[in-house]
């Protein structure tokens, strides 16, 4: 029987292995680009599932980081496609900004607002890049307006599958995090020993049994959650139908009435047209 192993793009999994602290280093250094030597401290802020409203069934898991005091992380899991999300990252990135604030302090408290968003959807679909970074910068010449918010998106069905002799750590960390079988985890630890620090403490907690369970707590509410957004987009669909069924079947009714066959036959044919009578006659 094979060793259980915790789906690292599970938040709770993610979670878990960013309390290892070489882990933390590792992630952080591939995906902001700098060399870990460079990361002298990096400190967890928040433990607790984080509710958007009061009814909120399934709550946020994100990862919110302080490192080398002088700049504040938020990392995010998002499994189920959702459209807004550039809209969302940019409302909880100002929120995130603007609390460092308090009444009486001058501007210069500011340190600087990462977003690092880890995706299994595609957000940009006429991008072929699995990663994207943005910054706030002047149209035409392209200089920072402000360095004080970034946001980094990994959409990680863009992944090739395949990694190279010369994959960037970044790569191997959004396969890592990807990955579910363990002759991956193996091949990504030797790799990259900031991975294999992640991948030994996704073995520690997937052993853990009590960790197991709240893993698994987590993964039955994400499904239940997705089901039923699933649910109700189906539901939508068929009111949607139904609707439109009963709009054209009181158009031709009408067209019966007033004899105009020729306009009955084409408009069977024809959506646009049809939609021009729907439009004509008020339904």
């Amino acid at each position: 029987m094979d060793e259980f192993l915790m789906k690292p793009k599970i938040d709770f999994a993610f979670k878990e292995i960013m309390m290892d602290e070489n882990a933390r280093i590792g992630f952080l250094s591939a995906v902001l680009a700098l060399d870990p030597e460079d990361i002298k401290e990096t400190r967890i802020l928040n433990t607790d599932l984080r509710k958007e409203h009061e009814d909120d069934k399934l709550g946020i898991l994100d990862v919110r980081l302080l490192m080398n005091n002088d700049r504040e992380i938020d990392i995010e899991i998002q499994l189920t496609e959702l459209k807004v999300w550039a809209d969302r990252s940019l409302f909880y990135l100002a929120k995130m900004f603007t609390g460092q604030i308090k009444p009486g302090d001058c501007y210069r408290v500011f340190k600087k607002c990462v977003s690092i968003s880890i995706l299994d959807f595609n957000l940009f679909h006429s991008e072929t890049e699995f990663y994207s970074c943005f910054h706030i910068r002047e149209d035409t010449r392209g200089f920072l307006f402000t360095d004080k918010m970034e946001f980094h998106v990994i959409e990680l069905p863009k992944l090739s599958g395949t990694l190279k002799t010369n994959s960037t750590d970044l790569e191997l960390w959004a396969n890592f995090i990807n990955a579910e079988r363990k002759e991956e985890f193996d091949m990504l630890a030797h790799r990259n020993p900031y991975i294999e620090s992640a991948y030994k403490q996704l073995q520690i907690i997937s052993q853990d049994s009590e960790k197991r369970m709240e893993y698994e707590s987590r993964a039955k509410a994400i499904r239940d959650y997705h089901e039923g957004l699933l649910e109700a987009q189906e539901r939508g669909i068929e009111i949607g139908q139904q609707r439109a069924a009963k709009r054209i079947n009181e158009l031709f009714c009408l067209l019966l009435r007033d004899k105009r066959y020729d306009d009955l036959e084409r408009a069977a044919k024809d959506p646009k047209y049809q939609q021009q009578l729907l439009n004509d006659y008020g339904i």
